[in-house]
């Protein structure tokens, strides 16, 4: 079903401006909740046979959400965002005896600043871990009484506390073993932990849990500076076999567990069926936006498919090998014979001297996703329904599927063929939202005003930001190559 493409698609409209989360609810993955700017958490029932509004909204963020995430057992529902608080939603009655009055949360978890992500506990419904800008790893457990107002006693903090030197941008338990997680964080450092090493008394921790550090500095033949690209966002599959890394100025890279160097990164060098992307013409590309993959595929799990949000409005949506073939088609090359290389090949390395590991390249996706008019920054791929769903800087989610009807929907309709250009130099409407931003304007009209404005101030970004070379905006030089590299330790702490 998924290799047949997916061009139809239809609009989940409630929300009032950009939708920055998407997640489905465990088990069945009945509801799907979102959020964004607008500062109201919808619930979508994806059991309805002709899906159009929310069955469910939740209140409480005072500013933008960033990060959802749904309990092992579904009882709660974790929000996340620009306000420092995680807000837990009791939704054990939902279906049955919660009403729509019941809008606010249960308990609220204070932290030093934004929240980039939440990951609940596989098999433990009263445990989640929270990511802050703050470079905190906190680990919270409900039934802890004070956790909600972090008035826990230093020394209990300290215990269920990872401090990082830069901003962590995603934490992800493993989905088969309850001690892992992995972390990211904006020096481009993805570290594999232990929580019986990184939590609990000075005794048990050691070196923060981290049990692996995956290698992700880049290095190029035309050039004696590596570089090492922000890691904005982390994903598991659903056997945690793949770790897959969006990184900022570069492609999707995947992992495979216990292998510091990648497999295979995710490009849009071809079309979905086998031509090249002609030059000039856009494809693939994250400098703007923070954007979530995820992974999924056909309900026998026979298949892995991952799904990313891309600046030049669209969707991808990749087939990912078996990964002992991956394995075996990546290339090692010696440092000694790395500028005999094409100069567009890109290798992963940990230093200048050391072995180069060109991955996989998957330059041909399964399907481009279409229908947006400006970036799209949060992808999901429904683990039972052949859907993908997408959201980003515009209001509207959209859900795309390989046929015209669904179970959640009536009737769907083709997907533009094209997505929309964006136009080489910018316009007076542009430069009216820019100054209005500068000197103060009038507020829109009404919201389709709004939403026209938006799209012109991210496409005002895309032109300054857009396909930005991570060598030139994130060059790495290491401090001493004479000296080893240091511990893993003081690289992910």
């Amino acid at each position: 079903m998924f290799d047949r493409g997916f061009p139809y698609s239809c609009k989940l409209s409630a929300h009032g401006s950009c939708v920055n989360a998407l997640a489905f609810s465990r088990l069945d993955a009945r509801y799907m909740a979102s959020g964004g700017d607008d500062l109201q958490i919808h619930l979508w029932d994806f059991h309805q046979e002709n899906l159009e509004e929310p069955c469910h909204t939740f209140i409480g963020p005072r500013s933008n959400i960033f990060c959802f995430d749904f309990s092992c057992k579904n009882r709660s529902l974790f929000a996340g965002g620009v306000d420092f608080q995680v807000y837990r939603y009791d939704i054990s009655g939902l279906g049955t005896s919660l009403t729509r009055e019941d809008t606010t949360a249960s308990s609220i978890y204070r932290e030093r600043e934004s929240i980039r992500e939440i990951s609940c506990h596989p098999f433990q419904d009263e445990i989640f871990l929270s990511a802050s800008d703050s470079g905190r790893i906190t680990q919270y457990d409900t039934r802890v009484k004070g956790a909600t107002v972090s008035r826990l006693a230093p020394a209990a903090l300290a215990q269920n506390m990872i401090q990082l030197a830069a901003e962590c941008t995603g934490v992800q338990y493993h989905p088969q073993t309850e001690n892992l997680f992995v972390t990211s964080d904006g020096h481009g450092n993805v570290c594999l932990r232990d929580a019986r090493m990184g939590f609990g008394t000075r005794r048990e921790r050691c070196g923060s849990g981290v049990v692996l550090e995956y290698n992700t500095k880049l290095a190029r033949s035309d050039t004696t500076r590596m570089s090492n690209p922000e890691a904005s966002s982390i994903t598991f599959d659903a056997e945690g076999d793949i770790l897959g890394v969006t990184m900022l100025h570069f492609y999707p890279t995947l992992y495979t567990l216990s292998d510091p160097n990648p497999v295979a990164v995710c490009t849009g060098r071809y079309l979905p069926e086998g031509t090249p992307v002609s030059e000039g013409e856009r494809t693939y590309s994250n400098s703007c936006t923070m954007k979530h993959g995820s992974f999924g595929g056909p309900a026998s799990r026979t298949e892995t498919y991952y799904c990313a949000g891309s600046d030049d409005f669209c969707g991808y949506l990749w087939k990912i090998p078996p990964v002992e073939e991956l394995i075996q088609r990546r290339e090692v090359i010696p440092s000694d014979d790395w500028l005999l290389q094409d100069c567009r090949t890109i290798g992963f390395a940990e230093s200048m001297t050391s072995l180069r590991y060109v991955p996989v390249d998957l330059s041909t996706p399964s399907a481009v996703l279409k229908g947006h008019d400006s970036i799209v920054n949060s992808t999901l791929i429904h683990p039972y329904f052949p859907l993908v769903v997408t959201a980003g800087v515009e209001r509207d989610i959209r859900l795309h599927n390989p046929t015209k009807s669904a179970p959640f929907s009536q009737e769907m309709e083709l997907s533009p063929v094209r997505a929309r250009q964006l136009s080489d130099s910018s316009t007076a409407a542009e430069a009216r939202v820019i100054n209005a931003l500068l000197l103060g304007g009038i507020d829109p009209v009404d919201a389709d005003d709004s939403e026209r404005d938006t799209i012109r101030l991210f496409d005002r970004i895309l032109r300054m930001e857009g396909e930005a070379d991570p060598f030139v905006v994130r060059s790495w030089v290491p401090d001493d190559e004479n000296d080893d590299d240091d511990d893993v330790e003081d690289r992910c702490q």
